[in-house]
């Protein structure tokens, strides 16, 4: 397993197109593959995740089996000149051996909260839609109903106000909570099949795709330690392939 980070050139008209669609950045992040990296079964997948720092900084993060080569991406949205040096990437396989049962770490998960619900005007026995949470209190109790499959445990800590939800006894945050709606291309554009026709014999448009994103940091203590090193390398919930689902770890203050 390898960890990446790229920084993004935000000067660059490239950087700022494949920042504004998750759709093309997927198709950047498969790039640095030569085999199409695996979105099924039980093997570690590539996921990625955007991280957005002070001055306008926005680096890439990427978890792959396989090492990712970003030539392509530092030409196109980074630093051409540095080479290799545009990007870092580091041996993620021997960090995850190293993980010990009820080790503590600070944590940063960008994921896609959704729940299924039926709606008052659905038809009795109609089947539940995926709906995004929206607030803070339930991206966060999305989070903790999660956490013991996952193999973790979110540390709590004292309540200011004993009155307040118990979600809020928890020792993480969300921010960067993003409601987005962006293209999917047609197959003729990804080249992966024959796009479809409408009635009048145009191009068949593809679905907007209409996901929100939510980042949590806190701390957690390791409660599966199989478990948990299934999350790193798979991801935690839904849109894995627009930028959610990548946890990473920093130590714990």
């Amino acid at each position: 397993m390898y960890l990446t980070r790229f920084r993004f050139n935000t000067a660059r008209s490239e950087a700022r197109r494949l920042l504004g669609s998750p759709q093309r950045l997927h198709g950047a992040v498969n790039m640095a593959f030569p085999d199409p990296p695996a979105r099924e079964g039980d093997a570690p997948r590539v996921l990625w995740r955007l991280d957005r720092a002070p001055a306008g900084r926005i680096d890439l993060f990427i978890s792959s089996p396989s090492r990712p080569d970003l030539t392509h991406l530092a030409e196109q949205a980074g630093w051409p000149s540095l080479g290799e040096e545009g990007w870092r990437t580091f041996d993620y396989g021997a960090f995850l051996d190293a993980l010990r049962q009820d080790d503590v770490w600070a944590f940063r998960l960008t994921a896609n909260p959704v729940h299924h619900i039926r709606r008052d005007t659905d038809a009795p026995g109609a089947p539940t839609k995926r709906a995004a949470h929206v607030t803070p209190r339930h991206q966060i109790g999305w989070l903790l109903k999660h956490q013991e499959r996952a193999g973790f445990a979110v540390l709590g800590r004292p309540a200011a106000d004993e009155s307040a939800p118990a979600e809020m006894h928890y020792d993480v945050m969300v921010h960067d909570r993003t409601p987005m709606q962006f293209g999917k291309p047609s197959g003729a554009e990804t080249g992966t099949s024959r796009p479809g026709r409408s009635r009048d014999g145009r191009a068949a448009k593809a679905p907007d795709v209409r996901l929100t994103r939510a980042t949590f940091d806190g701390r957690l203590r390791i409660t599966d330690l199989a478990a948990f090193r299934r999350t790193l390398t798979h991801g935690l919930g839904k849109a894995k392939a627009y930028g959610c689902g990548l946890m990473t770890l920093a130590p714990a203050r």
